[in-house]
């Protein structure tokens, strides 16, 4: 019987893609006196490409950036504060998001975030996306010196909330860290379809959008 619902963060439940879009634009606009002398296309099109879909921390990505673009007006120091601050405010959800932790939380199952990051960034993304009290644990790498797709990491957040493998269920859109690595530890998966993965061979469920999760996890129940 299914309890309990691990979610990993970026690309399962916040849309990584569009809020990094959406933060270097209004970056941009927010300290053009600095950055004028670049063009805004280029200036986002570049950050997107040195962020390599978050697998680059951004003390590097703004030293490249300021070393590349000349931008002598500001550091890298400072653009990497505006950053850590400021993106917050740009998080996006992904479609169904509330509607989907709404119908979960009315059906009784325990919630669980397990997502590699720093801790404070990730901490104020959820923040930003405004989910925090519908979890009952938030298991943040930095935090817990342990990263998907780690046993560990996985083992301690059912541990956290009283549950066994059997009993769990996570859902994440990383074919390695989120499924391999929940697989690894027994738990079922959902694999949120991404772009950047051609298939989770492993996944028990695969979907398009968060609102089939209460189905499957019905399904789940009848297995």
């Amino acid at each position: 019987m299914v309890k309990a619902v691990f979610f990993d963060l970026d690309g399962t439940l916040l849309d990584r893609d569009a809020s990094v879009k959406q933060f270097i634009a209004a970056q941009y606009d927010r300290l053009t006196v600095h950055l004028s002398h670049i063009p805004k296309i280029d200036y986002i099109t570049r950050f997107i490409e040195l962020d390599c879909r978050g697998h680059v921390w951004k003390d590097k990505v703004y030293q490249m950036l300021v070393a590349e673009f000349e931008i002598e007006r500001m550091s890298w120091q400072a653009l990497l504060e505006d950053y850590e601050t400021q993106f917050q405010l740009h998080c996006v959800p992904f479609n169904f998001l509330f509607e989907m932790l709404n119908v979960l939380k009315q059906q009784g199952y325990l919630l669980g975030i397990v997502t590699n990051g720093l801790g404070q960034f990730q901490t104020r993304s959820i923040e930003g996306l405004g989910i925090r009290d519908y979890f009952d644990i938030i298991l943040i790498s930095e935090v817990e010196q342990v990263r998907k797709p780690q046993a560990e990491i996985f083992q301690r957040a059912m541990t956290r909330l009283g549950v066994s493998a059997p009993d769990s269920v996570f859902v994440g859109d990383h074919a390695e860290a989120d499924i391999a690595g929940a697989k690894r530890v027994q738990m079922r998966t959902i694999w949120k379809r991404s772009l950047h993965w051609l298939e989770a061979k492993e996944a028990d469920a695969i979907i398009d959008e968060l609102s089939e999760i209460p189905l499957i996890l019905e399904q789940f129940k009848c297995n």
